[in-house]
């Protein structure tokens, strides 16, 4: 199961069929194809051959997903930059990835300018729109090759004519490096299919033949998908290719913009909504709610969520409006792929159906007993990424393998309950600590959410010289809302939580910082709540 032919077998069976709509442009699923086939022969032009690492430096556009899937189709390996990093970022990106070849759009040229010097596995580049003009000078000194995108394609042909493909051949998404650097998580592409893909059918079975695929594609009825999040994140790409594989119609955001976005719904009669935690959910719901009759939301039936939580006060505020709307939170991670839908209960508890990929483990990786109390580490198995590209160390802690079987283990804590359905208690580097009793942030950040006037939270332990640590939060307030003291949002809490999950101190900060990813940032929290910052 390699992506780009389960792309080219739709093309072939359902090439009619509208694929992606981007600022006022259509492609069916053949002239997309043919446009990926020329994108793949002019990256072979500019020097990419299998095995190589093509940097894709670029905000959402049909540039984007042609380069995606043209590196795919003569085998090079495409690799995700986060267009928000700055030049040390980069530069550590380029290099730690061994990029041979960079695509970007012509507003990052400076940037990359800036590091080309120190980055010696870029041989060439090709660029989207006119390079700054250091950037030439640059890549003449560097003795970098640096051509124009358009000029490349224009004498690319659209032949369907490249090496013949395998299962085996890699896939690469970059994580957003919250603790650390960005680690480059290295798949092969039918793991990639069955684990985060979800075997072609996010809906059921998973399909095991591109006959399937395309099959179940023709029977489908027509769907449409809104695109809103950066399509370099892993979450974004999932979903990207599952709609393809599923004969969806995409409309892709250059940027996400919550009004355009609505707007977006009624004019491209939206059925599914792709979104990224609390970050792109709360100011989309808010401006709904406010202006409802503003907005034609008639064709919508569900809103996905994907790569962050979404704060259960911010989801029961859009079901007050549209109680019939199918909200579908899917869990996962870079390293481990689309692990399931995950149900959120009243008091803001995850619970994940168990699977025969999705288990709880022990220190040994044993399984956990169904309903006893111990808590276990959340982990996935069969379908798992290789390893950290280039960290051995790294992919040993995090990707073992017992009796021939490989798991992927990040940390996140999690019980399994009698029934066998697994509850989520949350990362456990970052588990509080407070006088004997363990305290997720997770489930702290999602009470705190319900409180009308915090807009985002994080949780971290702060010092307790009685305690070890103590529960205590950052906190964003919503627009014109005063600050609630500590003894209010105590008491707002007790019906949800126990007494010593609830923050014993509150920051208030203008802004949450996260990565650049989106993922929110735990260690600026534990600063901040400790006083370092």
């Amino acid at each position: 199961m390699n992506l780009a032919d389960i792309f080219e077998g739709l093309a072939d069976t359902i090439g009619e069929r509208e694929a992606l709509v981007f600022e006022g442009r259509r492609w069916t699923y053949a002239e997309l194809d043919a446009a990926a086939n020329r994108m793949g022969h002019a990256l072979a032009a500019a020097g990419a051959q299998t095995g190589d690492h093509v940097a894709m430096h670029m905000r959402n556009s049909n540039v984007y997903i042609e380069a995606l899937l043209g590196a795919l189709k003569t085998r090079a390996v495409p690799v995700n930059i986060n267009y928000r990093y700055t030049e040390a970022e980069l530069q550590y990106l380029y290099t730690n990835s061994k990029s041979a070849l960079l695509l970007v759009d012509a507003e990052f040229t400076p940037l990359v300018a800036a590091v080309l010097a120190d980055c010696p596995d870029l041989k060439s580049i090709l660029v989207v729109g006119e390079p700054a003009a250091d950037l030439t000078a640059a890549a003449a000194q560097a003795g970098v090759a640096l051509r124009s995108l358009d000029d490349a394609l224009a004498e690319a042909s659209d032949a369907r004519d490249f090496p013949e493909r395998s299962a085996d051949d890699r896939f690469i998404v970059y994580t957003g490096g919250t603790t650390g650097h960005p680690k480059g998580v290295v798949w092969r592409q039918e793991d990639f299919y069955y684990a985060a893909l979800s075997g072609g059918n996010p809906y059921g079975d998973p399909r095991t033949t591109i006959d399937e695929v395309t099959a179940a594609a023709q029977e489908m009825p027509p769907l449409t998908f809104l695109v809103t999040a950066p399509l370099m994140h892993g979450a974004a790409s999932y979903s990207l290719f599952q709609a393809f594989f599923l004969g969806a119609k995409q409309v892709l955001m250059r940027n996400f913009d919550h009004v355009e976005a609505l707007k977006l719904v009624g004019a491209e009669q939206i059925q599914i909504i792709m979104l990224v935690g609390d970050a792109m959910a709360v100011p989309m719901v808010d401006e709904l709610v406010a202006n409802f009759d503003d907005y034609d939301v008639s064709s919508l039936f569900s809103v996905a969520s994907g790569g962050a939580i979404w704060s259960q006060a911010s989801r029961e505020k859009l079901l007050a409006k549209l109680p019939n709307l199918m909200i579908r939170d899917n869990f996962g991670a870079s390293e481990s792929g689309s692990d399931g839908v995950v149900t959120m209960d009243e008091e803001g508890v995850l619970r994940l159906q168990a699977s025969a990929h999705t288990v709880v483990v022990d220190e040994l990786l044993e399984p956990i007993e169904p309903g006893s109390d111990q808590i276990g580490y959340l982990a996935r198995r069969g379908h798992v990424p290789l390893e950290y590209f280039g960290d051995p160390e790294k992919s040993a802690e995090t990707f073992p393998v017992k009796d021939g079987v490989r798991f992927s283990v990040l940390g996140d804590m999690a019980q399994v309950e009698a029934d066998g359905s697994i509850i989520v208690l949350g990362r456990g580097s970052g588990c509080i600590n407070t006088g004997g009793e363990k305290v997720f942030p997770e489930e702290v950040e999602q009470a705190l959410k319900s409180h009308p006037a915090i807009l985002d939270a994080l949780v971290a332990g702060a010092p307790d010289p009685k305690f070890g640590q103590s529960v205590a939060a950052v906190v964003q307030l919503r627009d014109g809302h005063d600050e609630p003291s500590l003894e209010h949002v105590r008491e707002h809490l007790k019906s949800v939580l126990a007494g010593y999950k609830a923050p014993r101190s509150l920051v208030f900060v203008n802004q949450i910082r996260r990565s650049p990813s989106g993922k929110a940032d735990y260690r600026w929290a534990k600063e901040t709540v400790s006083g370092e910052n």
